[in-house]
């Protein structure tokens, strides 16, 4: 069996991470990174906020590709109802990781699906409680020196050396690493996006 699409499918995101989960789940796609500015989104509730920014991103490729669907994505990491972005210097990356240490953090990804010729819209916000082990000072400034926080929101990164402060994932782990994969491709599959083909011939 093997994935077959009507239509052209476009990744509207640079991060090798979504790349390599979209390849993995065995889709096709081409990747064009949207150009959205995220400064010029309006202050909301972290749900609101993560899915407007999966669906300005889908949408700014998808209205230069009509014809193809767009998927965008976006990640958040929230604690006490507050989003920690990526940390910009260590006393960020130390404070953001002090305050995540011996706690339960929700992690949301946000992915949008469009086409623009049908005016077809699909958009789905998906959460991952995150549970990290106390962590000790020498700990965090270990990590901050391997300099893996500073691009990763939350100022971690579950698939790399990250994965040393987690102690429970409670959902889908994928959503954590930056796209809910199972969510998602049973939204293209429900959506007739996608399709299954038999690769096999008639003998």
């Amino acid at each position: 069996m093997f994935l077959i699409t009507q239509h052209p499918i476009i990744l509207a995101s640079q991060s090798p991470r979504r790349r390599y989960l979209l390849k993995q789940a065995g889709l096709n796609f081409v990747v064009m990174p949207s150009a959205f500015d995220e400064s010029t989104a309006p202050v909301l509730p972290p749900r609101e906020t993560v899915m407007l920014l999966a669906r300005e991103k889908s949408m700014e490729v998808a209205r230069l590709n009509p014809d193809s669907w767009v998927i965008g994505a976006d990640t958040i990491v929230v604690i006490d109802d507050q989003i920690l972005g990526k940390p910009d210097s260590q006393s960020t990356a130390r404070d953001m990781l002090k305050r995540l240490s011996g706690r339960t953090h929700q992690v949301l990804t946000a992915f949008s699906i469009d086409r623009v010729s049908e005016n077809r819209h699909v958009i789905e916000a998906v959460s991952t409680d995150v549970l990290f082990k106390p962590l000790s000072n020498s700990e965090i400034d270990w990590y901050i020196r391997t300099d893996e926080p500073f691009d990763k929101a939350g100022a971690y990164a579950l698939q790399g050396i990250g994965a040393f402060m987690v102690q429970a994932v409670y959902g889908s782990y994928t959503n954590v690493i930056g796209l809910p994969v199972c969510e998602l491709m049973t939204a293209l599959f429900r959506e007739g996006i996608i399709a299954l083909q038999d690769n096999q011939r008639d003998a």
